[in-house]
């Protein structure tokens, strides 16, 4: 979808569709009626486009939820135009900014594994009543929408198509970027090697880089995504009702993906690697066994507790390799307990740091960006929870409180020194039902804008002159 500004009347730019919200509305020729009962779209009919009114919710967010559904409006595709209201208090650049990014996320199609080809979508979107000095707001926001498209195609995307070397496949088409995939085994990651080695499909270490010329030699950022592809829950076999979403295992891993593709294609002068531990947590005669202990890449044994505890194994693995790689700062992003969606639904992620600033630059980044984000504690008595007596470590508690704490405490094992937050975002990776945005049911790409904006505030810090 081409995104552009316009500063004429939208009625001027050749629209399949026009919409508008409230007062902008009624001077398009809406009746009251229509603007009224938009819930949350009203169509009106007349000589010319037709007129979507759109119920329009307070702030950023509700722009770009009502560009997102006037762009579903549009069932033809073709060109949607909507009518920029500067008399709302939302600053005109951040309309524009939400209005972009809405409409990109509104034109998702996943239908794509049907027969008969894709429908055609909208193919333009015109924000009227702007000059073209917004003409970058907008082109920057729906960049960073279509590489969040691509995180959430990758997570609805069947587990027979986007398993371990799928993904590695996905990954290394990424434009801009440096790929390399490691084997398992041979990498000596072995709780990585462990837990997939439940499948016939090999497990592997995608390590994406962006290493722009004169980017500083320091801080160096690091995302990591757990990218378990299918997750049965091994011998502690999930329900059914649960098993059926884990295609959705990986959305940690493809929001790397996603931001480090929008990272490149913005040139953000600032060394970032993402880091993606795949596999599959098969139940089969070579999955691990409840009791077994695995060693680790860092050396620490770990006794596992709960082979569906699979996620912060591999992660383990793949944080220690990745501060060994040069790492200043770590976050990783993970699907990784039930129990943060229990307390937190699909709207927030919870956000662990051994760092508090570093935890609230997350945090921040998540919140200004839409990707919704809350503190959570970590503290040092949490660590006895995790003691084992037969290894250095068990992966679970064997408490019944505290699930995505004592993970995190976990992962704080093996993130060594320096700054580092885990996202755990099991809850807002998969809608099971629309909760009214943008996104609809479905994946959400939820980590791209996060972690765009982190790598964009992180490279504005690294360029002040005081830093020099």
């Amino acid at each position: 979808m081409d995104v552009e500004v316009s500063a004429g009347d939208p009625r001027a730019v050749g629209a399949d569709l026009i919409a508008a919200a409230g007062a902008q509305a009624s001077e398009l020729g809406a009746p009251e009626r229509a603007v009224a009962d938009a819930d949350p779209v009203a169509m009106v009919y007349a000589v010319g486009a037709p007129l979507a009114v759109v119920a329009l919710e307070p702030g950023a967010d509700g722009l770009r939820t009502g560009a997102a559904r006037a762009v579903r409006a549009c069932r033809d595709g073709g060109t949607v135009a909507w009518a920029l209201d500067a008399s709302l208090p939302v600053a005109v650049e951040e309309q524009v900014r939400a209005l972009a990014e809405g409409a990109v996320i509104g034109g998702y199609e996943a239908r794509r594994w049907r027969s008969g080809g894709l429908p055609r979508g909208v193919e333009r979107f015109v924000i009227c009543g702007c000059g073209d000095e917004l003409a970058p707001v907008a082109d920057r926001a729906a960049l960073i929408g279509r590489w969040t498209n691509v995180a959430r195609e990758l997570v609805d995307a069947p587990p027979n198509v986007v398993s371990p070397a799928g993904l590695a496949e996905r990954a290394a088409a990424v434009p801009g970027l440096r790929t390399e995939v490691i084997d398992a085994r041979q990498a000596g990651l072995g709780a990585l090697a462990a837990v997939g080695g439940s499948s016939p499909i090999d497990p592997v270490l995608i390590v994406l880089r962006h290493e722009p010329p004169g980017a500083p030699d320091a801080p160096r950022l690091a995302l990591v995504g757990k990218a378990v592809t299918f997750d049965t829950g091994g011998y502690f076999l999930k329900p059914q009702s649960d098993i059926v979403r884990q295609k959705a295992d990986m959305g940690g891993g493809a929001a790397v993906v996603g931001a480090l593709g929008a990272i490149a294609e913005l040139g953000l002068p600032l060394s970032v690697t993402g880091v993606l531990p795949a596999c599959e947590n098969m139940l089969s005669g070579s999955a691990i066994r409840p009791t077994d202990v695995i060693t680790t890449a860092s050396g620490l044994t770990v006794e596992v507790t709960n082979p569906d505890a699979e996620g912060r194994l591999i992660l383990a693995d793949a944080l220690w390799w990745t501060r060994r790689d040069g790492a200043t700062h770590l976050v990783d992003l993970a699907t990784l307990t039930g129990a943060m969606r229990a307390g937190l639904g699909d709207m927030y992620a919870g956000v662990f740091a051994n760092d508090d600033a570093w935890r609230d630059a997350v945090v921040d980044a998540g919140n200004a960006s839409g990707d919704l984000a809350w503190p959570w504690p970590l503290h040092p008595r949490y660590r006895p929870l995790i003691d084992s007596t037969v290894a250095d470590l068990r992966n679970t508690a064997g408490k019944s409180f505290g699930f995505p704490i004592v993970a995190a405490t976990f992962l704080q094992q093996f993130v060594g020194e320096g700054p580092w937050a885990h996202v755990d975002m099991l809850g807002t990776a998969l809608l099971d039902e629309d909760r009214g945005d943008a996104f609809g049911r479905g994946a959400t790409g939820y980590g791209v804008r996060m972690l765009v904006e982190l790598a964009a505030r992180t490279a504005a810090v690294a360029a002040r002159p005081e830093r020099s």
